[in-house]
């Protein structure tokens, strides 16, 4: 049974956290966060999200036996804007989400490409996180926060995105029969509105998890305080035959910027996640910190579960 407090952290933090720091990195950066995540061959890879000097973002592999620390970090990207390949990646390589898709063999990168136009959704395919194939962009900017289901739904690729209309910014499916062209559009979870702690924007956070009462999603809200956006994040549950169509969503959030390393960093009042692994009967989540480092939380699965439902 779940113990509720006046502001609750349903995710309970590993007490090494933050796990990742620019400390960690074998070569300056300004900072490390927003890791998509898989496991491979006993151990965990983070596809981590490295701010470098230059102040564009590229995505780096971390790996690790425990999950916790020990963490190896290869010394060069595995993509960034510096390939000739890619023009839309100039500004940056943020933000990615890695879905193993057993069909496939493959894990599948759904991450952000930033250019002069815009941030825009690229999609990219790897074996081994040594070597990877661009699918380049798919989602024209203003596009962010996709995330690909690990499996066909219907005969048909289905990924969560986030584009945004001026102010407005909900989560959305769309969907593909080959994961280059994308359509049939279809809106699946709006910004609340008002007060609402996610009444600013949405956008969709960790890789679908599929479960007997639908693909849980962890999602993060924004609310404006004081002129400053406060990210938090929270749960909802999709429909496994037709993920647009909301099963429950949560009321309250699930885990807050209350930590010291996630209120005042690079950002503030930041938590921010890319990825999380099903191991077991618990759902360990990898999350950004202040748009400065990363950090580890651990919540039991039928806890998020029964937390998606509540009103």
């Amino acid at each position: 049974m779940i113990r509720f407090r006046a502001i609750m952290d349903l995710f309970e933090r590993h007490p090494q956290n933050p796990i990742l720091t620019v400390e960690d990195l074998p070569f300056p950066a300004i900072a490390v966060y927003n890791p998509g995540v898989a496991e491979m061959d006993g151990e965990v890879v983070l596809l981590l999200r490295v701010e470098g000097e230059d102040g564009r973002s590229r995505l780096y592999v971390a790996r690790s036996r425990d999950g916790i620390g020990g963490w190896q970090v290869a010394p060069t990207p595995l993509l960034a804007p510096e390939d000739p390949e890619s023009p839309y990646e100039e500004l940056g390589c943020e933000d990615p989400r890695v879905t193993y898709v057993e069909e496939l063999g493959e894990y599948v990168i759904a991450y952000v490409v930033v250019s002069s136009p815009g941030p825009g959704v690229a999609l990219a395919r790897t074996r081994d996180f040594r070597a990877v194939q661009r699918i380049e962009m798919v989602l024209s900017p203003p596009n962010k926060n996709a995330a690909l289901f690990p499996r066909r739904i219907n005969g048909e690729w289905v990924m969560l995105h986030r584009p945004a209309s001026g102010d407005v910014a909900h989560i959305w499916t769309v969907r593909s029969k080959d994961l280059v062209y994308w359509g049939h559009p279809h809106m699946v979870l709006p910004e609340r509105g008002g007060t609402w702690w996610d009444g600013a924007r949405v956008g969709a956070g960790a890789v679908p998890i599929e479960t007997a009462q639908g693909w849980l999603i962890i999602y993060h809200g924004v609310k404006v305080v004081a002129g400053t956006p406060n990210y938090r994040l929270g749960l909802a549950l999709l429909d496994l035959s037709d993920p647009a169509k909301v099963v429950a969503r949560c009321r309250h959030p699930a885990f807050s910027p209350n930590a010291p390393y996630e209120r005042v960093g690079n950002g503030v009042n930041i938590v921010f996640t890319c990825g999380a692994l099903l191991r077991g009967d618990e759902v360990w989540m990898y999350y950004g910190a202040a748009d400065t480092c990363i950090g580890l939380a651990k919540a039991k699965l039928d806890d998020l579960l029964e937390f998606a439902h509540r009103a």
